[in-house]
């Protein structure tokens, strides 16, 4: 037991101190424990199997689903329609949105589910995502005490309940005690966050700033301005010919830049959009989408000759599998003088060059017979992988930026609904499916689907996107639970409180059973610790001759009522490093939080649900 103790002890100081790494620092704990014997190699390792955790896998892969796809900030730009611009009606919303979801998702889940949307929402409103996160988590908890299968802890107290033959909760016998919670919870986080974290400031995000680079590079050169949408129409003389055959460059002066064609006869919920550069070989098909380059005049003259139907302009320019890069000709280069025709960029590599940069000037016309010189910065477009196989095979020129990264960051607008639907089925299935397919399998099929249906380019963005600290972190701090139990801690601490509290008055018996569980939910899991206090509870209440449903009620709020560490819940755990916070931020602001909840709990209880 004492070992345990200083353990607990050295761990936390190290937490708050912040070096080593929270994860390290856990991994060392369970190391120590692991070695004095207290616990198993079986029980160190069990939690990285077990349910919480790989829930948390899965839904950080469905997570990144939901953003790589748009769909997280298509969410968002709704949500931040309703804001209109304040910084007050955005925490409202965020807290709104994720308890309502919270009292009938799982906590992780949906923390899983909002957390792109609200870092969307920051990205959108210029908000620090400090300031939005850790109110995602802490709304997520508290949203779970709003019904009975919001959170484990209101399903073993009610189990309690109807094992002793007295009448249950019910769904929405947690509601009220709920909603309360809930409204001060929301009351006074708002002033705490603001305290600590400062006002609203524009976040610096590298993801967001290498997302949008792409777009900013096609505005910094004036494409736009002469980049027009066609489509093959139906009947159209071009179908079944070759854009070679065509000679739009000889007879029109304009340039095919790229081609896209919706793949196979599924419904547009399921299609798939084929991006490619167009070639002279690529035979044009009816409802081809053709991006061309070219003076307004020569399209015209183009469009009514060729058959093709001019389509309404885009802002911008998406980028799924062609994407653009700038290319830098190094000094001494054999591309010195030579005329862009005459390079072979294009037969070589597949790329299109669309503009050069040079000096002040951007040259966009006659490119062919625009001779290169050192120091030019060329504009290529192509398919992602060809842009790095330029940047990893040519010698004489270098590619400014990282193409492979930037491609995992480009968003499949035209995937959002499946990631949609796939969002949506998955909730269903988490509420309804009850004994047909437990969560964690709805999860891992989610996130399954995601891969599958192309919503993440491949399995290793999928792997990517998982928040391996946060993982470890809860992970490695598990079997701090098990030790705890094994040594009889946790059972003295709640026995020694529970009894020493139940010989004065119901109400400080009320208090002392939720700040016991508070506290124990802090270091082990809010199930376990409702597992081990109901019991007692239901005993000290026997004994006493008063109502066990008011000290229930405290057991199951206090144990999801904890926000104090980042291991005391798996949403937590999870905002840690996309709110960039420390150990220590969740004591600043976690504390003062679980003290005012405990104070409003225990006078509020006892009148919902009288002694």
């Amino acid at each position: 037991m004492t070992i345990v103790l200083i353990v607990l002890t050295i761990t936390v100081v190290l937490f708050v101190w912040g070096k080593p790494r929270p994860d390290v620092t856990a991994l060392c704990a369970t190391t120590t424990l692991l070695l004095c014997g207290i616990i198993t190699p079986k029980e160190a390792l069990a939690p990285f199997s077990s349910t919480a955790i790989i829930m948390m896998v899965g839904l950080f892969v469905v997570g990144a689903g939901i953003m790589r796809t748009g769909l997280a900030a298509m969410i968002s730009r709704k949500l931040m329609s309703y804001a209109k611009g304040s910084q007050l009606k955005l925490y409202i919303i965020v807290v709104l949105v994720t308890a309502c979801i919270g009292a009938l998702v799982s906590n992780t889940g949906t923390v899983a589910m909002m957390l792109p949307i609200v870092a969307g929402m920051a990205t959108m409103s210029g908000t620090r995502p400090a300031l939005l996160m850790m109110p995602l988590a802490f709304a997520a908890s508290m949203g779970g005490t709003l019904t009975l299968i919001g959170t484990p802890p209101n399903i073993v107290v009610n189990e309690a309940l109807v094992d002793a033959g007295m009448e249950s909760f019910g769904f929405f016998g947690f509601t009220l005690p709920g909603i309360i919670a809930l409204t001060v919870g929301a009351i006074a986080l708002y002033p705490l966050m603001r305290l600590f974290f400062g006002k609203s400031k524009k976040q610096d995000d590298d993801t967001t700033q290498q997302t949008t680079s792409l777009q900013q590079l096609v505005k910094e050169y004036g494409i736009m301005q002469s980049v027009h949408r066609f489509q093959v129409a139906d009947g159209s003389d071009s179908i079944g010919k070759t854009i070679g055959e065509l000679e739009l460059r000889s007879r029109y002066g304009v340039s095919i830049l790229e081609l896209r064609r919706a793949t196979g006869k599924q419904p547009r919920l399921l299609r798939n959009v084929h991006q490619m550069v167009a070639s002279a070989a690529t035979i044009l098909r009816a409802g081809d989408t053709l991006y061309i380059l070219g003076h307004d005049e020569d399209l015209k003259r183009m469009a009514g000759e060729c058959g093709f139907a001019p389509m309404v302009r885009t802002e911008g320019i998406e980028f799924y599998e062609i994407g653009v890069a700038e290319c830098l000709i190094k000094p001494n280069s054999d591309y010195d003088n030579m005329r862009l025709r005459k390079s072979g960029l294009r037969e070589k590599y597949h790329v299109n060059v669309l503009g050069i940069h040079r000096g002040k000037e951007y040259i966009l016309d006659n490119l062919p017979d625009v001779r290169l010189q050192t120091g030019d910065v060329l504009l290529v477009q192509g398919q992602w992988q060809n842009i790095a196989l330029l940047d990893k095979r040519e010698h004489d020129i270098v590619v400014l930026g990282q193409p492979e990264a930037q491609r995992e960051k480009v968003t499949l607008n035209y995937k959002a609904p499946v990631a949609a639907v796939i969002m949506v089925a998955m909730v269903i299935a988490m509420v309804v499916g009850g004994d047909v397919i437990a969560p964690v399998t709805a999860v891992i099929i989610a996130a399954l689907l995601m891969v599958l249906t192309g919503c993440l380019r491949s399995p290793d963005v999928a792997y990517k996107s998982i928040g391996w600290e946060s993982i470890v972190l809860l992970g490695a701090m598990m079997p701090m639970s098990t030790a705890m139990q094994n040594t009889g801690i946790s059972q003295a601490v709640a026995d020694t409180m529970v009894n020493t509290l139940g010989q004065a008055s119901p109400f400080l018996l009320l208090a002392g059973i939720f700040f016991t569980t508070n506290i124990l939910s802090l270091f082990i899991s809010n199930s376990a610790t409702a597992v081990l206090m109901t019991p007692i509870t239901m005993g000290v209440a026997a004994s006493m001759g008063i109502s066990p449903m008011p000290l229930l009620m405290g057991v199951a709020v206090g144990a999801s009522l904890t926000f104090a560490t980042p291991v005391a819940t798996p949403p937590n755990a999870m905002v840690m490093h996309a709110g960039g916070y420390t150990f220590a931020d969740y004591l600043k602001v976690g504390l003062p939080l679980q003290l005012i909840l405990g104070i409003v709990m225990v006078l509020v209880l006892p009148l919902i649900f009288p002694f």
